[in-house]
């Protein structure tokens, strides 16, 4: 290893220093502080003197150079057109002697094995050239420590740096080279990658800024970078942007929740039945009746969830289970699902709601309790099969409820839906959603432990999020079919979440809350830990902070819906491009003007144009996609 012979320590008037990696001269000592004189803006082409400016600093604040008895002009100004070969040389010759060809060595000794006749004033101008060159690597932890100190690059590490060095300088070639080959749509994959990834992000909704596409003229939208990324081949019209753009994640929440609590709960006799879809992975609900009682039972991870936990806020950030058709993307970890949906093991915990119904359907009694239940898990095919056997009381329950609503003035909608799913070459599958009975009656149990929830909430003074919806005006004359259901939509009002009680009126219900989907729902989440809290005689969340969370969750809740409609969109056009010869029956529901509103059932999809001939409501035509525009979801449909 090669030694200093300069004396780091030692500072004198006139020596040359760094400070904040540019030259400096000390012009004065007063006591332990520096008077040092630099360069604060360079002289100009239009000829605008250089300036200098001078600063009092610690020693800490600057590093020696090995350079006495000089101006910071005289620093400055010194060149030498034949440094980068005596550098050059040098390197070569620490190379050749394998005892110093890997050894640390100070830039005093290095520069007089450069250059052993330079002048004082050259130590800056070796410097520069040394740390910007390829042969030597400055030491970053030796000159925090107040040395400059070099060591030999190997040769691979050479290469590298010549070869970004060389790119860099040709920087602009390339991107030129490479505007003119996306102006004709000829992109050179995947080298020309590097340059749409700024294009990607604005078509992910990342960034609203993109000298590639201000080069060829677009203005950076999320819908003109999504075109151009699928005019180039960079992206398949099956790249789904829109959980992206909402700022949602793919991925399912990472943090597990712990095991189960070890608490008393009530064993819930007999069997309770879980009633799902059977593509469904995290059952949250099961329902049962003891000949008095009717058991809404409801997941528990509110259990190991303590309000504002790391846990708690991913949640409140999520606000909702993303379901789009490429998958489910939680609002609590997959890992969790064993110990807490319904069903997946031989005994499941649950935070159930026993409700004591009246002979007309009224709850007279809602009570909110810990329990063990053992759940069998049906498909809604398998619980329509057992409607006159074993679930028989069940559904009876759920059409009297059903009866009871409607007097009461709800709303019952039934426009079309459709299950979009892909297989794993991401070709897509439209198919309509079927309504079982057992549907009917998973929802009017729902519906009754969300009335009772909030029965239970409010007579107990709970600080609760209450779900609440205006009464519609819906008109006497209301057409028959399809057009009537349609026409209903457009005079509901939209929901509404707070603290204060009231009715909701599309359910025909005089009190309602959300609490039957704690694994999918912030908003049930939130509501469960409150009742938690209540059960256990713990603090209650007050309303301030009830209403903080809830603004939060609901608003990413919010995100996950818009995302999720227009993924599902987006689907449907991939759908229509991937069968270009579809058809499809198109129901009139409206008009406007001399067009007519379509309802197209087989794809829950609306249109509007002008049909050939003369139609009534609900009439029906067929109809095809004319055109498909992917990057702004849209597409034109006519009479086939």
């Amino acid at each position: 290893m090669f030694l200093s012979c300069y004396n780091e320590d030692m500072f004198e008037k006139n020596q040359a220093v760094l400070y904040k990696k540019n030259a400096a001269v000390v012009t004065e000592i007063e006591g332990d502080k520096f008077v040092i004189k630099y360069q604060s803006a360079p002289a100009t082409d239009t000829g605008k003197a250089a300036k200098y400016e001078t600063v009092k600093v610690r020693e800490k604040d600057i590093i020696p150079l090995p350079a006495k008895n000089v101006s910071i002009e005289n620093l400055l100004a010194y060149g030498d057109q034949t440094a980068g070969e005596k550098i050059v040389e040098a390197y070569e010759l620490l190379q050749s002697d394998e005892s110093l060809a890997n050894q640390k060595i100070s830039f005093e000794e290095l520069l007089a094995l450069i250059d052993s006749g330079a002048p004082a004033a050259a130590a800056f101008f070796y410097f520069d050239k040394l740390r910007q060159g390829f042969e030597f690597s400055l030491l970053e932890e030796e000159q925090k420590n107040g040395a400059l100190v070099f060591i030999p690059r190997n040769q691979d590490e050479i290469a590298a740096l010549k070869n970004k060095a060389d790119q860099k300088a040709h920087e602009a070639e390339y991107f030129s080279a490479f505007i003119d080959r996306l102006k004709k749509n000829a992109l050179d994959l995947p080298s020309d990658q590097k340059f749409m990834n700024e294009v990607e992000a604005v078509a992910l909704g990342k960034c609203d800024k993109s000298k590639v596409m201000q080069e060829i003229g677009r203005a950076a939208l999320p819908e003109n970078a999504h075109k151009l990324l699928l005019d180039t081949g960079v992206w398949q019209i099956t790249k789904n942007p829109h959980p992206a753009r909402w700022g949602l994640s793919m991925q399912s929440a990472s943090l597990t929740l712990s095991s189960p609590p070890d608490e008393e709960r009530f064993e819930v006799p007999g069997i309770s039945y879980a009633i799902d879809n059977e593509w469904s992975a995290d059952p949250d609900d099961a329902v049962a009746f003891d000949g008095k009682y009717l058991w809404v039972h409801i997941a528990d991870p509110a259990s190991a969830i303590l309000p504002l936990s790391p846990i708690d806020k991913a949640a409140m950030a999520r606000g909702a289970t993303l379901y789009i058709p490429e998958g489910a993307s939680r609002m609590l970890c997959e890992d969790s699902l064993e110990d807490y949906a319904l069903g997946l093991a031989e005994k499941s915990r649950a935070l159930s709601f026993r409700l004591l119904l009246n002979d007309d359907g009224t709850i007279e009694e809602c009570k909110v309790m810990k329990t063990f239940v053992r759940v069998k898990r049906l498909t809604y095919q398998e619980a329509d099969g057992l409607k006159d056997g074993e679930l028989k009381t069940l559904f009876a329950i759920a059409a009297r409820n059903l009866e009871r609503r409607k007097k009461a003035g709800s709303v019952e909608i039934n426009l079309p839906e459709v299950h979009i799913s892909l297989d794993e070459n991401k070709k897509v599958f439209v198919q309509p959603e079927e309504h079982p009975q057992s549907s009917e009656l998973v929802r009017e149990m729902m519906l009754l432990a969300g009335e009772g929830a909030a029965r239970f909430a409010f007579a107990n003074k709970i600080p609760f999020v209450y779900v609440r919806q205006e009464a519609p005006d819906i008109p006497k004359d209301l057409p028959e079919g399809l057009a009537g259901e349609f026409k209903t939509v457009r005079q509901m009002h939209r929901r509404e979440v707070g603290l204060v009680p009231g009715p909701h009126a599309g359910l025909g219900l005089g009190i309602y809350s959300q609490v039957t989907s704690p694994l999918r729902r912030y908003g049930d989440l939130l509501c469960h830990e409150q009742l938690r809290a209540f059960l256990d005689g713990r603090d209650l969340i007050d309303k301030d902070a009830m209403l903080e969370r809830l603004a939060a969750g609901d608003q990413a809740a919010y995100a996950c819906k818009k995302a999720e409609r227009k993924s599902d969109l987006h689907w449907t056009l991939v759908y229509l491009l991937q069968n270009p010869d579809w058809t499809g029956e198109a129901v009139c529901v409206d008009f406007k003007g001399n067009e007519a509103v379509f309802m197209i059932p087989s794809l829950a999809q609306q249109t509007v144009f002008a049909p050939s001939k003369k139609l009534g409501l609900n009439d029906k035509i067929l109809v095809k996609a004319k055109s498909v525009d992917i990057p702004n979801l849209s597409v034109k449909f006519v009479e086939a």
